[in-house]
C-alpha cells in the first residue's frame, strides 16, 4: 500500500487532507452561531410573556420577575459544570442533554397553573438546561480552535445572539397574541429539534490538537510546540510545577483580574437583564403597540449583531482589548439615557440601536478577555464560574430587582436610573484591569 503524505496522527487523519478542507474551527464557528441563535433568542424574548401572564393570573411583576431571575440563577450555576466538562469531553453531549432539560421545562411551562410550578419549569429546568448550550459552551468551543483570529471567530458567533433575538421576538409577540402557553410549547419544540441536530452534527470535536492541528488550522510537525500567547504571570511561579503551564483555579481566584471581570461584567448583565424583561412591559405601559414593544427586542438583537462583529474586530486590534469592552458599555449606558426619556415607537427603536450595539460586546467580550488573561486551555472552566457569578448572580437580581422596584413605586423611573448609574461605574472599572503581564506593556 503506498505510502500518504503528511503527518499522521493517532486517530488515523492526515494533516495534508485536513489542510486542503475547511478548517473544522469555522464549523465549530457555525454551530455555535446557529445554537446561541435559538438558545438567547428563546430566552431573551422572555418579555413578551410577562404581560399576558400577569393579567391571566393577576401576578404581579414581583411574581413573574422571580421566574426570570431564578432561571438565569439556574443557568450561572449550570454554568460552571457545563465549563468544567467543556474542558474534558466533546460539546455535543453537554449541548444535546442540556437541550432535552431546556426543551421539557419550556413545554410543562405551557401547561403551569401555579407560581411554583412555573418557578420549576421555566425557573430551574429551562435554566440548567440552556447552560448546557450558552456562551460558555459555544465560545468556550469557539475559542480552544483559534488564537490569532480568536476575537473574530468568538464575534461571528455570538452574532447568533442577535439574529435569534431578532427573529424569534417578533415571531413570539404574533404567537403570544393568540396564547402565551402555545409560545412556550413553540419554544420547546424549536430547542429539542433544532439544538440536538447541530450539536451532533457540528459539535463533536473538542480541540484541533486531537486531530493534528494547532489552533487556526495551522498543521502539527512532531515535536512543535503550540503557538500559543504566553500566559498570564499567575501565584505559581514554578514553571516545571505544571507541564503545560496551564493556571489553576486557585491561581486564577487569587488574580484580582478575574475579580474585576466577575464585578464588571456582573453588573453590566444585571441592567442588560432588567432591561430585557421588562422592556416590553415598559413599552406597552407607555402606550406603544405590543407588535411594536415586542419588535424593539427584535432590534436589540439586529443592532447587536453590528456590536458582536465589530468588537471581535477591534479586539482583535487594539492594544487591550479591556478599552473595547468599555465602549460596549458606555454604548450601553447611551441607550439606558435614551429609554428613560422614550415616550413613542421612534425613540424605542433608537434605544434598541444604541442598548444593542453596546451589549452586543458582551459575549464576545468575555471570552476574549478570560482567555487573553489565563490562557485558552482553561477557557472552559474560567468562563463557567465568571458565568455564574455575572449571569447567575448579576443576571438574576437584574430582573428580580427591577420587578420589585416597579411594585413598590409603580413606575420603572427609579429602576432605570439605578442601572444607568451602574453602566456609568463598570464603564470605569473595567479600565482598571491589569494587562496579560502586569510587568509588561504589551
Amino acid at each position: 500500500m503506498p505510502r500518504r503524505s503528511g503527518f499522521q496522527t493517532g486517530t488515523g487523519i492526515d494533516c495534508m487532507d485536513i489542510k486542503r478542507k475547511i478548517y473544522w474551527g469555522w464549523y465549530v464557528v457555525l454551530g455555535a452561531f446557529l445554537i446561541l441563535g435559538i438558545n438567547y433568542g428563546a430566552r431573551y424574548c422572555f418579555g413578551v410573556f410577562v404581560k399576558p401572564m400577569s393579567l391571566e393570573y393577576q401576578w404581579s411583576r414581583s411574581v413573574i420577575s422571580l421566574g426570570a431571575s431564578l432561571m438565569i440563577l439556574s443557568y450561572g450555576i449550570g454554568g460552571i459544570v457545563s465549563g468544567y466538562l467543556l474542558d474534558r469531553m466533546a460539546p455535543r453531549w453537554i449541548i444535546t442533554i442540556g437541550a432535552t432539560v431546556a426543551a421539557t421545562g419550556l413545554i410543562l411551562a405551557g401547561f403551569v397553573q401555579s407560581p411554583w410550578q412555573y418557578y420549576l419549569t421555566y425557573g430551574v429546568l429551562c435554566g440548567l438546561g440552556t447552560s448546557c448550550f450558552g456562551v460558555v459552551a459555544c465560545s468556550s468551543s469557539v475559542g480552544k480552535w483559534f488564537i490569532k483570529k480568536r476575537g473574530v471567530a468568538i464575534g461571528t458567533a455570538s452574532v447568533g445572539i442577535g439574529a435569534g433575538t431578532m427573529i424569534l421576538s417578533p415571531l413570539l409577540g404574533y404567537i403570544v397574541q393568540v396564547s402565551w402557553r402555545q409560545g412556550f410549547i413553540f419554544l420547546g419544540l424549536l430547542i429539542f429539534i433544532g439544538v440536538v441536530s447541530l450539536a451532533q452534527g457540528l459539535m463533536k470535536k473538542t480541540h484541533p490538537e486531537a486531530y493534528g492541528l494547532w489552533p487556526d488550522g495551522i498543521p502539527q510537525t512532531p515535536r512543535e510546540q503550540p503557538p500559543e500567547i504566553p500566559l498570564p504571570a499567575l501565584v505559581s511561579s514554578d514553571p516545571e510545577s505544571n507541564q503545560t503551564g496551564v493556571p489553576s483555579l486557585s491561581d486564577i481566584f487569587s488574580d484580582s483580574r478575574f475579580w474585576i471581570l466577575a464585578l464588571c461584567y456582573s453588573l453590566a448583565i444585571m441592567a442588560e437583564m432588567a432591561v430585557f424583561v421588562h422592556q416590553v412591559a415598559y413599552a406597552i405601559d407607555l402606550g406603544i403597540n405590543k407588535i411594536a414593544a415586542a419588535s424593539s427586542l427584535g432590534f436589540v438583537g439586529v443592532s447587536s449583531i453590528l456590536g458582536r462583529f465589530f468588537f471581535g474586530w477591534l479586539s482583535d486590534r487594539i492594544k487591550d482589548a479591556k478599552y473595547a469592552s468599555c465602549i460596549g458599555f458606555i454604548m450601553m449606558l447611551i441607550g439606558m439615557v435614551i429609554l428613560m426619556n422614550a415616550d413613542n415607537t421612534a425613540f424605542l427603536f433608537v434605544y434598541a440601536l444604541f442598548f444593542g450595539f453596546g451589549y452586543g460586546s458582551i459575549a464576545t467580550m468575555m471570552p476574549f478577555l478570560l482567555a487573553d488573561r489565563f490562557g485558552r486551555q482553561v477557557l472552559g472552566t474560567t468562563y463557567g464560574v465568571l458565568t455564574f457569578f455575572s449571569a447567575g448572580i448579576g443576571g438574576g437580581a437584574g430582573p428580580l430587582l427591577c420587578g420589585y422596584i416597579y411594585d413598590r413605586f409603580g413606575s420603572y423611573d427609579y429602576a432605570w436610573q439605578f442601572y444607568l448609574a451602574v453602566l456609568v461605574f463598570v464603564s470605569f472599572l473595567i479600565l482598571t484591569l491589569k494587562p496579560r503581564h502586569p510587568d509588561s506593556n504589551h
